[in-house]
């Protein structure tokens, strides 16, 4: 077997410029590595977008490992103490774009399959890894595909551990255990374009528009639940005009973004808002897109697993969350797998000087390691679930 360390790993990983949805390499270098240990691998490429999936055993139950391997781009490169692909350690940190989200946590769960499948080679169910190259991106051609295809051949995942940094303080003190829904409206409204100094031949669709915006801003859209927060809305962008201070816009562009609980199915959303928008009366088209709905994993195998593992590994017991962004356990989880986040600190991404501490990471390998002998090795199985 390769000894390589997970920091190790992690650098090489990061050297690769795996800008989204561009794998730059990545993903050769993982498969390789897991097809010398037994397990089987298939690229799953759609598009200009690289994924697989691999597996080790077969039977129930598929525990699986979800990750990327592409990144945001690093931005301004003045800011990064050191280039964000050279990968350099200073301090104890891990310095690099991907640093923590989410190469390191691929290094992690790639090495610590390597260390349990040349402990256990007769585990039972099926151990598997998803790794995509599009998840930064529009996520189109990325674990949504892969997904597809596994559902059109018969396949399950029965649990799915996503290495994003869910961490906060200290590794293990958040994990994930759903996501909130994302759901996203493009509103143009037309108007007529004139000269500011004859109101009464145009027709402004900012002034139009304003008051159903208040509206449509002072709208509750529900009171959340014990597991998430309210749901939010929040306009992201508004455009219009010509760049004049005499002339009226011929038309208004709005972006708007509602983050939502299990609360709300989409049809609700759509419908209170173009309900508002013809009670308005406005002349308006709207584009829909929907990034993920609202998902979350109640108590059960994996979720008991998880944190009997960091209680394990770390003596720490963990939040449950479902704060933050989206994940690509959004696709996973309407397989009717449980799925839970669980990676290191969330402190530096996206940011300039994106780090991993090197200490967390060896843990976090660690902390998987253990988790697959928990659900895939009965012997080894612990327990351990703090009283609700």
């Amino acid at each position: 077997m390769n000894h390589t360390t997970v920091v190790t790993l992690a650098q090489a990983l990061i050297n690769c410029p795996s800008i989204t949805p561009h794998d730059a390499g990545c993903q050769a270098l993982l498969m390789q590595r897991l097809q010398a240990v037994g397990f089987t691998v298939e690229p799953l490429n759609f598009g200009d977008t690289s994924n697989f999936w691999a597996w080790h055993g077969s039977g129930s139950p598929c525990f699986t490992f979800a990750g990327h391997t592409d990144v945001v781009p690093p931005g301004p490169l003045a800011a990064w103490r050191y280039p964000p692909f050279s990968a350099q350690i200073a301090d104890g940190l891990l310095y690099g774009r991907g640093a923590a989200d989410m190469k390191g946590a691929v290094a992690a769960m790639v090495i610590a399959a390597e260390r349990f499948v040349t402990e256990h080679p007769e585990h039972s169910g099926r151990l598997a890894l998803l790794i995509t190259s599009d998840e930064e991106g529009e996520a189109t051609d990325g674990t949504r595909r892969v997904v597809e295809t596994l559902l059109q051949r018969g396949e399950r995942i029965d649990y799915c551990l996503v290495g994003e940094p869910s961490s906060e303080s200290q590794l293990g003190d958040v994990i994930k255990i759903g996501r909130r829904g994302s759901l996203s409206a493009t509103v143009t409204i037309q108007g007529i374009q004139g000269h500011v100094a004859y109101p009464h031949l145009v027709d402004n669709p900012l002034h139009r528009t304003l008051p159903a915006l208040q509206a449509l801003l002072a709208m509750e859209w529900d009171q959340g639940t014990a597991q998430f927060p309210a749901t939010s809305l929040q306009i992201t962008d508004i455009q219009a005009g010509s760049g004049v201070d005499n002339v009226t816009p011929s038309q208004l562009r709005l972006h708007l973004n509602w983050r939502y609980s299990p609360q709300l199915i989409t049809p609700q959303i759509q419908q209170r808002v173009t309900t508002l928008l013809d009670d308005y009366q406005l002349p308006y088209t709207i584009r829909w897109r929907l990034s993920g709905e609202p998902f979350i994993t109640p108590r059960g195998t994996l979720l008991e697993a998880v944190v009997a593992a960091v209680q394990h590994c770390t003596g720490l017991t963990p939040e449950q969350s479902t704060a933050g962004g989206t994940s690509d356990g959004r696709f996973i989880a309407p397989m009717g797998a449980q799925v839970v986040e669980l990676g290191v600190s969330n402190a530096t991404i996206h940011q300039a000087n994106e780090s991993v501490s090197i200490a967390e990471l060896t843990l976090l390998c660690q902390l998987y390691q253990q988790l697959m002998r928990s659900l895939l090795n009965d012997s080894d199985r612990i327990s351990g679930y703090p009283s609700a």
